[in-house]
């Protein structure tokens, strides 16, 4: 099978190509587990993260990817949720231990043996993958491959961003950074909020004017004042100056929800700026996003598929996984990327 695999971390200003196109033995479905043909596969900023060292794989070479689409070509042994042809998809969650505490209560993201599709374990950026029947997602029928791909990560982990953020109905939401995730984030806001606004702080003009087109009351620059205190902020960024700026812009009692796995340090002496009685004061809140469950990756699919939900989406093929990625980390986000595969 063709596949993209990825040798070493490395600097991609240094590096644009850090992928290696080449060609691996098919998997075989092991107990319990499915073989895959990958239709599609979302590309999320978490690969540069990888890429770059922030988050490293812990053994190499690894194929990245994870958010995978994908059609069920062989099953192992004691397999009963899935047969042959069914259409599943795979998130971040790659497994868990399922014995712990935080297994056991229901938040599997902070497993302390949580594996990562496409950085502990091999992911979708190929034409077959395996992954545990339990750790594969049946698909609505009312989603596309295409549409569904960015679901599995992008707004998986906005669903449970926008959770943690206590939102209710009529309240101001911000959103800063608006790509993959801030863009499906305001959409299911609309639909499940339809009183709050919801004011966005982007980089580009081309994406405020996207926030804008669909339904936000509000958009900006990181750092400008918006027409109104917030409620509640999301931040998908990977800076830590809009962490700043949005905590300047809360009232009293609000929550900065900070959706990123790993943020980049080139501008980490923003954080010196961080004053208490303009950025804490008045009992302001900052809690992290860390990973997804899977109980997030199923309610969030059920949630898409009943508001038909349209993610913005660039398609690029298989090979041209580097340009997606440069294009990711240098290019005017407009949506979703995602990789499809030719059978």
């Amino acid at each position: 099978m063709k596949v993209q695999l990825l040798r070493q971390c490395c600097d991609l200003s240094v590096n644009p190509d850090p992928l290696d196109f080449c060609e691996r033995e098919t998997p075989v479905a092991g107990l319990g587990e499915l073989l895959l043909q990958v239709v599609a596969c979302g590309v999320c900023h978490t690969e540069l993260d990888e890429i770059e060292g922030r988050t490293p794989p812990p053994v190499f070479p690894v194929i990245p990817g994870h958010q995978v689409v994908g059609k069920v070509v062989a099953v192992g042994a004691d397999v009963s949720r899935f047969q042959f042809g069914d259409r599943v998809g795979v998130a971040w969650i790659y497994s868990a231990c399922g014995r712990c505490a935080f297994c056991k209560g229901g938040l599997e993201n902070l497993c302390p043996e949580f594996r990562g599709t496409g950085r502990d374990a091999d992911g979708g950026y190929a034409e077959y993958m395996v992954v545990h029947e339990n750790f594969a997602h049946p698909i609505p029928e009312a989603l596309t491959d295409i549409q569904t791909a960015p679901l599995l990560c992008a707004g998986a982990i906005g669903y449970r961003s926008l959770q943690l953020t206590g939102l209710e109905n009529g309240r101001i939401l911000g959103l800063t950074g608006f790509g993959g995730s801030g863009h499906l984030v305001l959409q299911m806001v609309r639909h499940r909020y339809p009183d709050s606004p919801v004011f966005v702080f982007a980089r580009s003009v081309r994406q405020q004017e996207l926030a804008r087109e669909l339904g936000a009351a509000w958009a900006g620059a990181s750092g400008e004042q918006p027409p109104e205190l917030l409620d509640a902020v999301i931040d998908t960024t990977p800076a830590w100056k809009p962490v700043v700026d949005a905590l300047e812009v809360l009232r009293p009692g609000g929550r900065l929800v900070i959706n990123a796995i790993r943020k980049e340090d080139r501008d980490q002496e923003q954080l010196l700026e961080l004053e208490y009685s303009r950025h804490l004061w008045m009992e302001k809140e900052i809690k992290s996003a860390a990973n997804v469950c899977r109980s997030d990756v199923r309610e969030f699919l059920e949630i898409a598929a009943e508001i038909n939900m349209e993610p913005l989406v660039e398609c690029y093929p298989l090979a041209e996984a580097n340009r997606a990625l440069h294009d990711l980390k240098v290019g005017d986000v407009r949506g979703a990327k995602v990789l499809t595969m030719v059978a």
